[in-house]
């Protein structure tokens, strides 16, 4: 065997045991969901339920109620995507390809914002929608989704990559900016929409503190919020904790799995264009 192969059957193995080392506690966590109350609390931890049941799951959805919580999170989680899509792939494609007094200087006041962080702009946000009449609204809850200057700079990296001839024929046949995007752009840009969607959707799906901030009422909290005060009740329920860990971990592994070609294919492309 040669050095070269070598090194590639070294590198391979230790790809393969960090992936190994990545799923354990992953695969712990789904076999710990399936055992009898108190059975993960033994020592040492059984690897494997002796008697494996879905009685933690029912007990989450009918005892404790979770579902409601999970649509919450549902809807949260979809209508953030939405809105987000919405307004960064419109700015995005117009710092990229649309000419306006001052155009540079928004974005590079833009990417200066970057350095701030999101928990500092929370204390201020929460008292413009409390003047608003939005706190303990999914409508408050979606606020900080409108636009972020990650999507925008994302969507603005991979237009410019764009074709301006192509752009200025569909002007030429006197097609309008708006129709220009919607019928000539947008196609283009599936790749970083797939990217934008997944990295929103888990974002506000695994978002734990402006829920808890801005929604009050227990029926519009979402699933992190909601599961963080079953822990606090249900301490010692480590196999009920693990159901709750499973439903939350599960769409959004689904949905990267669905999407993973375009995620990555989004990302790579919008961070060498321009």
């Amino acid at each position: 065997m040669s050095r070269r192969a070598l090194k590639t059957l070294a590198v391979n193995l230790a790809l393969a045991a960090l992936a190994t080392l990545t799923l354990i506690p992953l695969a712990w966590m789904v076999s710990a969901s399936l055992m009898a109350p108190g059975e993960a609390s033994s020592f040492p931890p059984p690897l494997l339920p002796k008697d494996a049941s879905l009685a933690n799951y029912r007990a989450l959805f009918e005892t404790a109620g979770i579902g409601r919580q999970l649509l919450n999170s549902l809807w949260v989680s979809l209508g953030a995507t939405a809105l987000s899509l919405a307004f960064n792939l419109t700015a995005g494609y117009a710092f990229a390809k649309l000419r306006f007094t001052g155009r540079d200087a928004v974005f590079r006041s833009l990417l200066g914002a970057l350095v701030i962080p999101a928990q500092v702009t929370m204390m201020p946000l929460f008292l413009m929608l409390k003047q608003m009449g939005l706190v303990n609204t999914v409508a408050g809850a979606l606020v900080p989704w409108l636009a972020s200057v990650f999507g925008i700079f994302l969507v603005r990296q991979y237009a410019l990559g764009l074709p301006n001839e192509l752009l200025e024929a569909a002007r030429m046949d006197g097609a309008g900016e708006f129709t220009i995007f919607r019928r000539v752009v947008l196609p283009l840009l599936k790749p970083v929409i797939a990217a934008l969607a997944v990295l929103t959707f888990l974002g506000a799906w695994n978002d734990f503190m402006w829920p808890l901030i801005v929604l009050t009422d227990r029926d519009l909290q979402t699933l992190p919020v909601a599961l963080a005060g079953l822990s606090r009740e249900h301490v010692q329920d480590t196999e009920l904790m693990m159901a709750g860990a499973v439903v939350t971990v599960l769409p959004v592994l689904v949905l990267f799995l669905v999407l993973q070609r375009q995620y990555l294919q989004g990302l790579l492309m919008g961070s060498v264009k321009g």
